[in-house]
């Protein structure tokens, strides 16, 4: 009997011993984005929830479904088949002429009115050998359309930057550089008509309806409706004065320039003026703002009754913002409300929001008490004007109207979900739990009291019903893939609609993952890092490591959600046999103004500082060979590589710099100048973040890998660096990828992560 338990305790041993070896290597058409295999590996989605008023649906490829936000169970509303059906044998007046093609996804479905069971799609219809864009409603109620509009391209440039209006049905979009107003029927109307039969150099010179001041100041957009639908505010930027960047495309027979409008730090820069169109009159008024010499107007914002707009304006030194109330009727500039002013740089991000049980009052978002935070503003108790100082003793502030901080702490709001105005709330992410994660909260206007939506743990993100009574929750951790849920904003446990498995984990082994805290270089400051084993690791062994870094402002790498953030090409190199570390030292993002701000003028100089901190903690690893030390980052992060190889040479024995800067005076203009002043006001910083005057200290083996049109960190960088390392007598590598621009995509991304890899193979291992 003794005899036979030991066997099947044996067989059993043999079983799992068996499963855990079919586990197998992932490669990196597995991992990285772009990859063969990628998408299946990810955790499942949820994709396509969307609010229809108060009511969640969800829109994949074959069915628009209702979601009851209590049990999560789906009902159809609408199929494809209906739809194509609808496009199809359309009704007059909403028949086609020319057949529309068939919609192959009602993915990108949107069903504006709450009230309303109209469904608004883009369409394709089959004209004059080409391809029509059009916009459809389909009435999944009456199964017909009813209403549709043809979207023209200009100067053979198709539609982009659409923006649709649901107050008023109305679609804005621009078509090269012009900017359009389209509708029911044939009414489509160009804002700039002076681009027709304009000067040859229009098109390239001024530019309506599209984000400016190269999408900094949280700009991502160029047209902003008013909230009855009744003005268009728009972007129009004049570029004439500044230099053309002269970007090269070799896929032509011969060469052709393709330039890009580059204003870099120190030089001349772009001019911006805000038009208003109204829709009624079909006219245009140009908002009173004076010269737009050297100045930057930001977060365009309306007044619920479309009387005013709102601007934040900065000067070129940006160290002095400006709340500027602007007569949306006649363009007046009437009032400066709010001013902020601190020696190095202010840096508004966010629009002012109006609350919306009360006309008189809205939000505005200051880093003046050292980290982004939320006030409320009357603009109904307009007080005589009183300059006041931050907490931080930088940030000088001045006050025309009453202020109440509605947020405060050592953490920062980063982001207004939307607002529940039966409660008087706003529903806010924030990092209040930890600065590695993003949780959601109600918080309340008149007591400044939150309440905790969904789990403490990970990263949130969500997505506000119009009553502001529901929330759809987007969750993951280190330990959670992915959760997505329904939660009512009152507290309350709601329903998960989505518990994802990790595919990965279940199919592969995979490397082991910490996350701890290490002192800055100021001895002060805690300063979080990432450590990835190798898989199969063995204490025993000496194994090489690879530091990825980026490090500059905007940006965080560590953070509590899947792998700790860490990205599939650390996990490939980590199943490689490198160890992998990454610390996001001080100048990056969601740690405050002073942690941020503290590399003002001298990028580069704390930050080497920092990481070096990480080396020091590698060394300190019994299995990490110190002999074999690489750095790998992109961007910034290839800026920061570049530098480490150089500033410290005697520590890192191989480098991969993707789209690195080389030297700040080629970076553009509204970056550059306020994270290192000009290069005019500051000439020692910019010598010393040139990495082209420390070409010659290059000793251990460094790769260079660009885009070949990049329009951020243009090729001037790696081009001028490699002409300084020639003169110097070193010898870097370099490898670019003709046309591709600041990132890779697709396979090129996956042969981008073959050649990085091959190269620390072949100089690190």
């Amino acid at each position: 009997m003794k005899r036979i338990s030991q066997f099947l305790i044996l067989m059993c041993m043999a079983v799992f011993s068996g499963n855990a070896q079919e586990k197998k290597a992932f490669t990196l058409e597995d991992v990285i984005p772009g990859g063969s295999n990628y998408l299946n590996l990810v955790p499942e989605n949820k994709l396509g929830l969307k609010w229809w008023g108060n009511e969640c649906v969800r829109t994949d490829v074959d069915n628009i479904l209702l979601v009851d936000k209590k049990t999560g169970e789906e009902t159809v509303l609408a199929t494809l088949d209906e739809v194509n059906e609808a496009l199809a044998n359309g009704e007059k007046p909403y028949a086609l002429a020319q057949p529309a093609k068939p919609l192959l996804t009602l993915m990108q479905a949107t069903m504006p009115w709450g009230d309303r069971k109209i469904v608004v799609f883009p369409g394709k219809v089959e004209a004059d050998g080409g391809n029509d864009d059009y916009m459809f409603w389909y009435d999944f109620g009456q199964k017909k359309l009813v209403n549709m509009f043809r979207i023209e391209a200009s100067q053979g440039k198709r539609p982009a930057n659409l923006d649709f209006c649901k107050a008023n049905g109305l679609l804005a979009y621009t078509a090269g550089n012009s900017l359009f107003v389209a509708g029911e029927g044939d009414f489509c109307k160009m804002i700039n008509p002076a681009a027709m039969g304009g000067s040859p150099d229009f098109e390239k010179d001024v530019v309506y309806g599209q984000a400016v001041h190269r999408n900094e100041f949280g700009i991502r957009k160029g047209t902003f409706w008013s909230p009855k639908g009744s003005f268009l505010a728009f972007y129009r930027m004049d570029q004439s004065m500044v230099t053309d960047y002269p970007q090269v495309n070799t896929s032509t027979r011969i060469a052709t320039l393709e330039p890009d409008k580059y204003p870099m730090a120190g030089m001349t820069s772009h001019k911006v003026a805000i038009g208003v169109y109204d829709v009624k009159a079909g006219t245009t008024v140009y908002l009173q703002a004076g010269d737009p010499t050297d100045r930057y107007f930001t977060n365009i914002s309306w007044s619920p009754d479309e009387r005013n707009i709102y601007v934040i304006e900065l000067n070129r030194d940006q160290d002095h913002a400006q709340l500027v109330r602007y007569n949306a009727l006649t363009g007046e500039r009437e009032a400066v409300l709010y001013e902020e002013m601190h020696p190095k740089y202010v840096e508004p991000q966010h629009p002012i929001a109006f609350l919306p049980w009360d006309d008189s009052k809205f939000i505005y978002w200051s880093q003046r008490d050292g980290y982004w935070h939320l006030y409320l503003m009357d603009t109904q108790a307009e007080v005589q004007p009183e300059t006041k100082t931050g907490g931080d003793g930088e940030t000088t502030f001045r006050e025309s109207l009453r202020v109440k901080p509605l947020t405060q702490g050592e953490w920062l709001v980063q982001e207004i979900v939307g607002f529940n105005a039966g409660k008087k709330e706003i529903i806010i992410g924030s990092t209040e739990i930890s600065p590695l994660q993003a949780n959601l909260f109600a918080l309340s206007v008149k007591t400044g009291k939150r309440m905790l939506l969904g789990k403490a743990d990970g990263t949130h993100s969500g997505s506000l019903s119009a009553d502001g009574k529901y929330l759809i929750d987007r969750f993951m951790s280190f330990d959670v893939p992915r959760e997505v849920s329904i939660l009512p904003t009152d507290g309350k446990d709601g329903v998960a609609l989505l518990e994802a498995k990790d595919p990965l984990k279940e199919q592969f082994d995979l490397p082991e993952i910490s996350i701890g805290t290490i002192k800055a270089a100021d001895g002060v400051t805690d300063l979080y890092y990432r450590l990835v084993k190798p898989v199969g690791f063995d204490p025993a062994e000496k194994y090489p490591a690879i530091i990825y870094v980026y490090g500059g402002p905007h940006a965080q790498m560590i953070a509590n959600m899947r792998f700790y953030g860490a990205s599939g090409w650390d996990l490939y190199m980590a199943q490689q046999g490198y160890v992998m570390l990454t610390v996001d030292g001080r100048g990056s993002d969601n740690r405050g103004l002073k942690f941020e701000n503290c590399t003002f003028r001298h990028l580069g100089t704390e930050e080497m500082k920092d990481q070096m901190k990480g080396v020091e903690l590698l060394k300190s690893l019994p299995y990490v060979d110190e002999g074999r030390i690489g750095v790998h980052g992109w961007s910034f992060g290839g800026f920061m590589t570049t530098n480490l190889m150089l500033t410290y040479p005697e520590v890192f024995k191989a480098g991969v710099a993707g789209g690195p800067v080389t030297d700040w005076k080629y970076y553009e203009v509204m970056y550059g100048e306020r994270y290192m002043d000009t290069p005019q006001e500051n000439p020692e910083g910019y010598a010393e973040a040139d990495l082209k005057q420390k070409a010659g200290n290059l000793k251990g083996r460094l790769e260079i890998i660009i885009g070949g049109m990049d329009p951020t960190c243009v090729p001037q960088h790696t081009y001028t660096f490699l002409r300084a390392c020639i003169d110097a007598g070193t010898h870097p590598d370099f490898f670019v990828y003709p046309e591709d621009g600041h990132n890779m995509i697709g396979v090129d991304r996956v042969h981008l992560h073959e050649h990085i890899t091959r190269y620390f193979e072949d100089h690190l291992k």
